[in-house]
């Protein structure tokens, strides 16, 4: 087993035999999935705030749920895990996540105290729909358009709820960098509870998948907010760019290297 193997990981032999011959439609989880993830995590949550700063809040959800729809009809059309096709839709996936959160905060007055159990629900709810279907909620046999849709449902449902959770603990005496060291320990425990056996591989998965959206949000929003609010001041605009730049160099690696698609990871 490579190296590169981590939590969340599910060896090919164990997919059932009727959908084994089919591609799996997301990346294998490596160091790189996780990394790509908080980046996007970040880039969702500024490229959110500084659309909605230049368009306007309707216009910019508009555009948001165009983009939305656009990628997701790309990455359904497809027939197996492509780097950019996926990764552009995760990205979407998180702006499209923080405005809808965004909107039950400021635009209906929900506080986040109320939204944050509220997406946690719903979360729940996707989940055991996923399971009740398919038995199983595990990413790496997402193979049939079924449990693509639910792969879907589950994971713009992580992106809300850590929106929501993120906005919270910045709002509760915490503040941006608060909440960044409070994250970022937070996801080292399905980790370290994974490696001590207490913690299945598809539950610790889904943990620290829900725990990368505020971790990577908060970071983002510490750099960018201003000094008076505890950031660094940087600007929504400049971190926008650079988490994006950042994206994109890893997304490019990982489409030229095929780093994380079953092929390469069963020569490693």
């Amino acid at each position: 087993m490579s190296t590169e193997h981590v939590l969340g990981h599910r060896p090919l032999r164990q997919v059932p035999a009727r959908i084994r011959g089919s591609a799996n439609k997301v990346p294998e989880v490596t160091v790189y999935f996780w990394i790509v993830k908080v980046l996007t995590t970040g880039m969702g949550e500024t490229a959110s705030d500084f659309l909605a700063h230049l368009l306007g809040p309707i216009p910019a959800v508009a555009v948001g749920a165009v983009a939305f729809a656009a990628s997701l009809v790309l990455q359904f059309a497809v027939r197996r895990y492509v780097a950019w096709i996926y990764w552009t839709a995760i990205v979407m996936v998180s702006v499209f996540g923080t405005m809808a959160a965004d909107i039950l905060h400021v635009g209906l007055g929900v506080p986040y105290a109320v939204s944050t159990p509220l997406f946690l629900i719903a979360l729940a709810a996707v989940f055991a729909l996923w399971y009740m279907s398919e038995r199983t909620l595990s990413m790496h046999s997402i193979r049939t358009r079924r449990r693509e849709c639910f792969y879907w449902a589950a994971v713009l449902a992580t992106f809300a709820l850590g929106t929501a959770a993120g906005d919270l603990t910045a709002t509760v005496g915490l503040g941006y960098l608060g909440s960044v060291v409070l994250f970022a320990v937070a996801i080292c425990v399905p980790a370290l509870a994974h490696r001590a056996g207490v913690l299945g591989p598809v539950t610790g998965f889904w943990t620290a998948y829900v725990i990368t959206r505020p971790l990577g949000a908060s970071t983002a929003d510490w750099m960018a907010v201003a000094q008076q609010r505890g950031g660094l001041g940087w600007g929504l605009g400049p971190v926008t760019l650079a988490w994006t730049v950042a994206i994109l160099g890893f997304v490019g690696y990982l489409a030229v290297s095929r780093r994380d698609t079953e092929t390469a990871l069963s020569t490693d």
